[in-house]
């Protein structure tokens, strides 16, 4: 290896190890320390003495390309239609909002007030849609150190950049649409037009046929390196084909994400993928920054300071709104509008591919990136100064309710329906209960029935203290989010292990975590109402309430036996499945009996069992009778007369 390219590559490696670290020192965030150590390092800064040249960080620059492919593959992973369903007021409504309100705002800056920028009204547009997304991995960066991801304006904030995440997608294909004399001009022909809508529906063909079964198979061998293979491997061969037809690279991944977004094999290819994606996503970051050309700052110092005021101003105003609308107080608002005031990283992706269609000229690219990244630089100052207003001024949104002094008595988290039949159940008997929920408006809905419960996320430990779970007899898990669930029970089973926890499982595969963690008292909250339907089902049927409940119990017995029997392999996907084949032949052997012999059967046993067990109470009442005989001097004891 030459050794000038070596040297580059230790100096590249060892400061985007270093940046991070130093970046959290100095409450700057990750994403921003990257930024700034390319920048020190790349051919404007001290790279200039080591003999970098522009080349050398566009050279770079490619390679580290993969790293925000690989990014753009996990957003389309989070994807998740029945997750988008779900959330679907917050995301288009609030989302939308935000996105289009403020795009149109920067479009007129840019192009109405000063149409002599030699952009067209359709580049104009392109720039300040790409200007009105925010950085997702800096917001959710901050919001998660600062505890606030499941406050309201946190959730709000997580809605909204999942809506550009969603929103950055057309701009993608918008650069080489645009440019048509640069790149391909048979784009815009309606031959053109028809080749992207083919291609990008034999990938969803082929991801939806192909690519489960390819995972199964590879699952199968138990080779880990075949997955990430498989994973890298869609994501270049998508890449590719997005490549072909003159369409970004990055949109290309971000469609193999969505097409594994529902897949089975999900969480363990986001698993697979998360430590390189880390790695790479630090390469790119850091290889934007010694490709930014900081002369041109020194060029336009007051445009460029100009500019990121009026960005983060314009941002700031309507997201301030948008919050409000979404009922947020002013506190919580204005946090809000913080948070995601900035550009995003999705801006650099797009001015550089423009830059390469010839749509944005070298100059205004370099200017629009420094803009960007200058405006980043104001989230932690502007959260600074929020910080201390909010201890000057009115109290912001609590990141949980004030839980009164409490011992003895029970905690249930997660007060939704699992926790409020609970609730009533204790109400009834007089035992004292805290009950705690993150959600906000949930309490609030509760509440106007006459139940009450605390706001608080009870998978952080402040929390768990504050309601004082070490004095609990009991911990209820009703939370209904799996990895909220298993947080929450591994910080109480840390910090308060005397603590007896009984957790409601979704699933089995929940039931098999909560053992990971130690938890012994688990119930699977829909297997006993699904149990009464077959019943009711069967009954329908015409079956005889003998051979119902033969089959009932019967199913629940091996259910439940082979529960745990399963725990032991349940991360061995190959292993899983064969069990799974296994299991329901047993479960027809078990059915195909004689029910009625079989229940005559179990009735003996049974039968049996209870005449032994009433031998051994007569058996056990002699020999008190016998100590108290003993203790009278042989009196025999008598009842008192009334």
């Amino acid at each position: 290896m030459d050794g000038k390219l070596l040297i580059q590559l230790v100096v590249f490696l060892g400061v985007a190890a270093l940046a991070a670290p130093l970046a959290r020192m100095l409450k700057l965030g990750s994403i921003l320390g990257y930024l700034l150590a390319g920048a020190f390092i790349g051919p404007y800064g001290i790279g200039y003495m080591l003999g970098y040249s522009t080349n050398d960080a566009e050279m770079l620059r490619h390679i580290a390309e993969l790293g925000v492919a690989m990014f753009l593959f996990l957003i389309g992973l989070e994807l998740r239609l029945k997750r988008l369903w779900k959330m679907r007021d917050a995301v288009f409504g609030a989302g939308s909002a935000q996105f289009v309100v403020t795009g149109i705002l920067l479009v007129v800056l840019i192009w109405g007030v000063n149409p002599s920028t030699d952009l067209s009204f359709s580049e104009a547009m392109l720039v300040g849609l790409t200007l009105a997304l925010s950085s997702t991995v800096l917001a959710l960066q901050t919001l998660e150190e600062k505890g606030e991801l499941t406050t309201r304006h946190g959730r709000l904030s997580f809605s909204v950049l999942l809506f550009q995440d969603i929103a950055a997608i057309p701009l993608l294909v918008a650069v080489p649409l645009l440019a048509v004399k640069a790149t391909s001009p048979e784009l815009l022909t309606f031959a053109g037009v028809l080749k992207i809508f083919a291609a990008i529906a034999l990938i969803i063909i082929a991801g939806r046929y192909l690519l489960d079964r390819l995972y199964h198979l590879l699952a199968l061998t138990q080779v880990r390196e075949a997955m990430i293979a498989a994973s890298l491997l869609t994501v270049a061969a998508v890449s590719l084909l997005m490549t072909s037809i003159g369409l970004s690279a990055s949109l290309g991944a971000f469609l193999a994400g969505v097409l594994l977004a529902d897949s089975h094999f999900r969480h363990q290819i986001e698993a697979d993928i998360r430590p390189f994606e880390m790695l790479l996503l630090a390469l790119f970051f850091t290889s934007i920054g010694m490709a930014l050309d900081y002369n041109a700052l020194l060029r336009q110092p007051f445009l460029i300071a100009s500019a990121v005021v009026v960005l983060v101003a314009v941002k700031f105003a309507v997201l301030y709104a948008v919050g409000r609308w979404q009922r947020l107080n002013p506190p919580s608002a204005r946090r809000f509008a913080i948070v995601a005031s900035q550009g995003g990283e999705f801006a650099f992706v797009v001015f550089a591919s423009a830059e390469q269609g010839g749509v944005l000229t070298s100059a205004l690219a370099s200017s629009l990136g420094i803009i960007v990244t200058l405006s980043m630089m104001t989230t932690p100052l502007l959260l600074a100064l929020d910080d201390f207003l909010r201890k000057r001024t009115v109290k912001a949104e609590p990141l949980y309710d004030e839980l009164p002094a409490s011992a003895g008595h029970v905690v249930i988290a997660g007060f939704g329906r699992v926790g409020q039949v609970v609730a009533r159940v204790l109400t009834a008997k007089g035992i004292p209960f805290t009950a705690l929920d993150a959600d906000p408006d949930q309490v609030q809905l509760v509440g106007q029935f006459g139940n009450k419960s605390y706001f608080g996320d009870a998978s952080r430990l402040a929390i768990l203290e504050a309601a004082e779970v070490g004095k609990a007899r009991a911990f209820v898990l009703a939370i209904d989010d799996v990895e909220s669930s298993l947080k929450s029970a591994q910080l109480v089973k840390a910090y308060f292990p005397h603590v007896p926890i009984y957790a409601r499982a979704r699933n089995r595969r929940h039931v098999h975590q909560l053992m990971d963690l130690g938890v012994e008292n688990i119930e699977r909250e829909a297997f006993h109402s699904t149990l009464e339907i077959t019943r009711d089902l069967l009954r329908g049927l015409g079956l005889s309430e003998g051979e119902i409940r033969f089959t009932i119990e019967t199913f629940r017995e091996h259910d439940e036996a082979r529960l745990y029997e399963d725990y032991a392999h349940y991360t061995d996907v190959e292993r899983m499945a064969a069990l799974a084949m296994q299991r329901s032949e047993e479960l027809a052997q078990l059915l195909a009996q004689d029910w009625e012999k079989a229940a005559e059967r179990t009735k003996r046993i049974e039968e049996k069992k209870r005449q032994d067990d009433k031998k051994a109470d007569e058996k056990k009442k002699a020999e008190v009778k016998a100590k108290a005989v003993a203790l009278t001097d042989g009196k025999p004891v008598t009842s008192p007369q009334s």
